[in-house]
């Protein structure tokens, strides 16, 4: 039996995610690839601005009850997301600049609000 809450879960992240791209390509990135499984993680967007390459954390909460969207990019969690780039970009064998940016969505569609936070952190 599939478990309905986590299906609609993963339904409401999907429709965050699709928001979310759909707002950064108004701000002029182009969409190369959405949630990108490698082993130890997962990437939410791939978009290219200009000539960088862009991983993008996507975060959303309701409301901030239980703190900032921003919060829950955690050290562990940006190691994670530098490991999962590390691997895609091997498997497509790209050599060009990258940053890794984080977009905290806040509220229920259609009211949701965004705020970009360009090179987030670094690869260490």
């Amino acid at each position: 039996m599939v478990n309905r809450n986590a299906q609609t879960a993963r339904a409401r992240g999907a429709l965050i995610e699709q928001c979310a791209a759909n707002w950064l390509q108004q701000q002029g990135l182009v969409l190369i690839g959405r949630n990108q499984f490698v082993k130890g993680g997962e990437l939410d967007l791939i978009m290219k601005d200009g000539d960088t390459l862009v991983f993008v954390e996507v975060k959303h909460r309701e409301n901030w009850r239980y703190g900032h969207p921003l919060e829950s990019v955690t050290p562990t969690k940006q190691r994670r997301l530098v490991h999962a780039a590390t691997i895609y970009l091997a498997r497509h064998a790209l050599s060009c600049p990258c940053r890794f940016d984080i977009l905290a969505a806040t509220g229920t569609p259609p009211n949701i609000s965004f705020e970009w936070v360009k090179a987030a952190f670094d690869a260490f």
